[in-house]
């Protein structure tokens, strides 16, 4: 068995922006503060931008329902400035620093 086996239900959160960048911009301070408060829940992993500027990636603990409930109160998607596409996915693999990250 592969010392870098894992278990655990995660979601990717893939934003993409529908209005213009200017928009975005005047939207970040809200969508910052969301960021806040799902690092500071636990819920959120990792996050960042795309490359290019087109979106933001979300890392989430749990399922698809957890992570479309999250992703609909983001203030980027509420103000209909970016779509929200949920991929939930089962991590079976992961290296070791991810792992704790499963528990």
């Amino acid at each position: 068995m592969s010392r870098h086996r894992a278990a655990g239900d995660l979601s990717l959160i893939l934003l993409s922006y529908v209005r213009p960048l200017e928009e975005i911009d005047s939207l970040m301070a809200a969508h910052v503060a969301w960021l806040d408060a799902g690092f500071a829940q636990g819920a959120f992993l990792v996050a960042g931008r795309r490359a290019p500027r087109t979106g933001g990636v979300v890392v989430v603990r749990g399922d698809r329902a957890a992570a479309e409930a999250i992703a609909a109160t983001d203030p980027f998607v509420t103000a209909g400035a970016a779509t929200a596409e949920v991929v939930p996915f089962h991590a079976s693999f992961a290296a070791d620093a991810v792992r704790a990250w499963l528990a």
